[in-house]
């Protein structure tokens, strides 16, 4: 029997859920946390992860120890300190303070479909990973990474293109991440042999035919 299942998440011990949500397929990794975010079909964390306030799509796959939406501290402020967000904290008659973590909740990190986020790599708010992209391992990124396209380094630069422009543009039209679960079953023994050019000539004519 399969493992991973449509109706819940695979959540392995030890993890930290809180405000979030999960499609179908999903898997969390041992020790992981994860709060405020929404997880697209098929996505997976392996262990030791830490994403907050971050919308993953589908089919997305992020290695170990990787942090996405990590927090920020009021560097504008006179202190960096929690004492002036999580006042609760240090003196009984101060409560913390809403407006802060408000505001970091609202800056949503976004991963895209079908991506690879490698080990220990950090995606900081407000970024978003293009559909198809890679971020290298060890990775900080700042900046919005296009789709198909690899990354990498302190912080992040491009590295090179996956495909060509072409070949970009006819994938992200095909959205294959969007086929239902028996459709990805039979065209398995496809994904796992065919060239990126022979999948999109058989699947492009499919789709056309379809519609």
């Amino acid at each position: 029997m399969a493992r991973l299942r449509p109706d819940q998440p695979f959540i392995h011990p030890d993890c930290q859920i809180t405000g979030s949500s999960f499609g179908e397929y999903v898997e969390i990794g041992v020790g992981s946390r994860i709060a405020n975010s929404v997880w697209g079909d098929y996505s997976y964390c392996d262990r030791t992860c830490d994403i907050a306030n971050a919308e993953i799509g589908k089919f997305a796959n992020i290695a170990s120890f990787t942090r996405i939406g990590a927090t920020d501290h009021p560097m504008e402020k006179a202190s960096l300190h929690h004492f002036l967000y999580r006042s609760a904290d240090y003196w009984d008659d101060a409560q913390d303070d809403p407006d802060w973590f408000a505001h970091r909740a609202s800056r949503t990190a976004k991963i895209g479909h079908d991506t690879w986020i490698g080990h220990a790599a950090i995606i900081k708010p407000e970024v978003t990973i293009g559909h198809g992209a890679i971020v290298a391992s060890g990775a900080v990124v700042t900046k919005d990474v296009p789709p198909y396209t690899i990354v990498g380094g302190v912080t992040a630069q491009p590295i090179r293109c996956r495909f060509s422009e072409a070949i970009t543009a006819r994938m992200l039209a095909l959205e294959w991440w969007d086929w239902d679960n028996q459709r990805l079953r039979s065209a398995l023994p496809d994904f796992r042999t065919l060239s990126v050019e022979a999948f999109l000539e058989k699947y492009e004519l499919t789709v056309a035919s379809s519609v």
